[in-house]
């Protein structure tokens, strides 16, 4: 990852301009470079089959848990929960979850989830290290900000992506002899 760049302290800021949300944001995109959600949501998942989940999650659907329960692992997005056949998958729409975004595609192979899911995880990690870092001695409010517009930005290009089939496509190239 490129070196961070250290604002200026809030009493050196006297004289010069106010910081931007946007700049804010543009700077985290920046250091991000191509390890971003939706670039691995594009190059990795929807690159090969996938299967589209409907996770209704709302902008303002509430806090998102992972719950082992007797009856397997679920994802509780607010007050609705939903089962999930393991935990790689429920680590993969976690992440969708946090963002807010309605329907997502999952890849068909499941070997491939976890990894997947490991990247996200990590990425949405390191976005909100950044955020913390680049507000660092700066108001809660532009702290929250920051994260707003990012969050926002990121659920835009995902739901551009598009989620893919509801059914995956079965490509079938042998023929039966009679």
């Amino acid at each position: 990852m490129s070196e961070v760049i250290k604002l200026p302290e809030p009493d050196e800021l006297s004289h010069l301009r106010a910081v931007k949300v946007d700049d804010i944001v543009q700077e985290i995109k920046r250091l991000l470079t191509e390890q971003t959600i939706p670039a691995i949501y594009r190059n990795q998942v929807l690159s090969d089959r996938t299967r589209r989940y409907e996770l209704k999650a709302g902008i303002k659907s509430g806090p998102v848990e992972i719950l082992h329960t007797l009856l397997g692992i679920e994802l509780k997005v607010g007050r609705r929960r939903l089962l999930c056949p393991d935990l790689a998958t429920v680590r993969y729409l976690a992440v969708f979850a946090r963002i807010g975004v309605e329907t997502v595609a999952i890849p068909y192979d499941i070997t491939r989830v976890s990894r997947i899911a490991d990247e996200l995880e990590s990425v949405w990690q390191k976005m909100m290290l950044l955020i913390e870092h680049l507000t660092a001695q700066r108001s809660e409010r532009l702290k929250s900000m920051v994260r707003t517009r990012l969050i926002a930005e990121i659920r835009e290009e995902i739901v551009k992506a598009g989620a893919g089939d509801r059914v995956p496509k079965f490509n079938q190239t042998t023929r039966q002899r009679r």
